[in-house]
């Protein structure tokens, strides 16, 4: 994983957003926080950091990443996801590309906070 340069999500400096998160430095706060560094994860093939953030009861045993690219994260809406809550709803646009070909990809995201940490459950695309 690259230390520098521009995160991935978009939220300023790699080292400044969500790298510590990669680097398991520090676990994201917050739903909206996780979900970002899960798209990171994706567009600098971390499948490692996409296991340890998924929820045990709907995590795979292995995740393949493919050959995408993932070029830009937009946040649709947020629900809840907050340091108090237990649940929250992260809505957003992925835009990707996969050789010649690109497009985009919308999903609401769902979390749950188990034992003070915010995991991903599912997502319905």
């Amino acid at each position: 994983m690259p230390e520098t340069g521009v995160c991935p999500c978009g939220g300023g400096l790699l080292d400044a957003c969500c790298g510590p998160y990669l680097a398991s430095q520090s676990w994201p706060e917050t739903a909206e926080r996780l979900m970002r560094s899960r798209y990171s994860a994706f567009a600098l093939g971390d499948a490692e950091h996409l296991i340890r953030t998924w929820h045990p009861r709907t995590r795979p045993e292995t995740i393949d990443l493919d050959d995408t690219v993932w070029t830009q994260l937009d946040i649709l809406d947020v629900v809840d996801g907050g340091v108090h809550d237990r649940d929250g709803v992260v809505e957003f646009t992925a835009h990707w590309r996969r050789g010649r070909r690109g497009g985009v990809q919308t999903e609401r995201s769902r979390f749950e906070r188990r034992g003070g940490r915010w995991f991903y459950l599912d997502a319905q695309a």
